[in-house]
């Protein structure tokens, strides 16, 4: 074997093979460096994921055409309040024609559309695209990650209720309806509106986080909001044309929205919309009030054991 030496390599140029001599390893700097600015912390990371979902719930940072079906319900959602107010101020009515408490209720179809559209999209869509290790890459959990979402999506359709009530609340001081009445009712329209998003946001998220797609999420969550409503409210119909007026009450215990609509005018003085005007019992009140934190936080602990399935 020749003792004479390899001829040198031009330099750039990289030496393949296990033979190649070491005095010719390159170490090359493609631009990448340590990131040595503030580090903001989980805190910073939570609420950058909430804000996040909240403006993807109204299609904010998206193209136009996914703003349009958000706000075209929002618009929907503002227009009984805007005819109140027309109808108050030029007829000289002594009371708005939906009461604060009952707003969310009268318009349930409107509210159940717009969370089929925005919790899918705030869930399904990052178990679609596989994004959701890139967020727990960050400092934060699977916990984090349901709270937040749980509570965009809480905020996001307070808001679509809640400008609504502040539209109708606006109307009825300006038609001089009373400061006093007004005020106390538009309160309690906000409690029971707290109350209702709360509950229908983590159902909802439930329901779309089990999957990947969108289209599946919109059609469980419609069917999930609205059959139960309206088989419990078919059995209670059955239930008061037999004269079984007792059981009424109780049988609001099986749907989210009867139970909404029996704490309302249990506790918030609302008008009673159960069939035959049936006047549900204080355990019945009791009940609702029971039924409803239990569902909340049962939907909430299975939410967040969704998150914790190994693979996801």
């Amino acid at each position: 074997m020749s003792s004479q030496a390899m001829p040198p390599v031009p330099a750039g140029h990289g030496v393949r093979g296990p033979d190649a001599p070491a005095h010719d390893a390159r170490i090359h700097d493609i631009g990448y460096r340590r990131y040595d600015g503030e580090r903001l912390g989980a805190m910073y990371a939570r609420r950058s994921l909430l804000v996040h979902s909240l403006r993807g719930a109204f299609g904010l940072g998206r193209s136009a055409r996914a703003k349009v079906l958000p706000f075209g319900l929002f618009a929907i959602m503002c227009l009984p309040a805007v005819v109140m107010v027309a109808v108050a101020v030029t007829t000289g009515l002594d009371e708005l024609p939906i009461d604060y408490t009952a707003y969310a209720m009268f318009l349930q179809p409107i509210i159940g559309l717009y969370l089929a559209l925005a919790a899918p999209q705030m869930v399904s869509l990052d178990l679609r695209f596989k994004t959701i290790p890139l967020y727990f890459s960050r400092p934060i959990d699977r916990s984090d990650y349901v709270a937040a979402k749980a509570a965009a999506l809480a905020v996001a359709l307070f808001l679509f209720i809640g400008i609504p009530l502040v539209i109708a609340y606006a109307g009825g001081l300006l038609a001089e309806l009373g400061f006093g009445g007004q005020t106390t009712a538009f309160l309690r329209g906000l409690l029971m509106t707290a109350i209702f998003c709360v509950l229908h946001s983590v159902i909802s998220l439930l329901i779309a986080s089990f999957t990947p797609r969108r289209g599946f999420g919109v059609a469980a969550i419609i069917a999930v909001l609205t059959i139960p409503y309206f088989a419990a409210t078919a059995i209670m119909a059955v239930a008061d044309e037999q004269g079984n007026t007792d059981a009424v009450g109780w049988l609001a215990l099986f749907s989210p929205g009867t139970l909404m609509e029996g704490i309302e005018a249990t506790f918030l003085g609302g008008e009673v919309e159960f069939p035959g005007e049936v006047m549900p019992s204080d355990a019945a009140g009791v009940a609702y009030l029971a039924a409803t934190a239990a569902l909340t936080a049962l939907c909430y602990v299975l939410l967040t054991r969704r998150y914790r399935k190994a693979g996801l």
